[in-house]
Formats: C-alpha cells, structure tokens, sequence
C-alpha cells in the first residue's frame, strides 16, 4: 500500500504548471537525496512517495531477516538505554 498515511495538509493553492509542465513545490520540504515514485490515478490526483536508496554492499541486510531482526533489536535496546561497553580485544 503507497498511502500509508491520509492526514494530508493543502500546502498550496492554483499551482499552475510552467511551460515545461513543471510544477514548483516552494512550500515542501524536500530533504537532501530523497528521490520519489510518482503516481496518479483516474481522478488526475498525484502522489510522490518519498524514497532513498542503499548501496549494494548494504543489501545483503535487507535480505536476511534474522540479521536485519537483529539490527532491529540493537536499536531498540539502544533508544531504550540499553546499552554496555564492549572491549573488541577480547572477542
């Protein structure tokens, strides 16, 4: 599902395209590397959903759930305090 989330808020009114058909967003936030899936539907309603992209050497994470599972679970633990020194000598 690409609506995840339907709390949308009209950010612009009459935004008329340029003669390129280009429409300026002066008002949204756009974060540096974000690049977007762009769709429409039979209304002419359009939506851009936000996506990033990993490097290769880094999917191997996404494929393995028990790793990324793991990962998961470091965080957590992490964001909940949960954390202790580790000497790397010794493992």
């Amino acid at each position: 599902m690409v609506i995840k989330n339907t709390d949308f808020e009209k950010i612009a009114d009459s935004v008329k395209p340029d003669a390129k058909k280009r429409v300026v967003l002066q008002k949204v936030q756009i974060r540096e590397g974000i690049r977007y899936h762009v769709y429409t539907n039979s209304l002419g309603q359009i939506l851009l959903d936000p996506q990033v992209t990993i490097p290769a050497s880094e999917i191997w994470l996404f494929n393995n759930p028990d790793a990324l599972a793991s990962v998961k679970r470091g965080l957590y633990d992490a964001a909940q305090g949960k954390v202790s020194k580790v000497n790397l000598d010794s493992l």
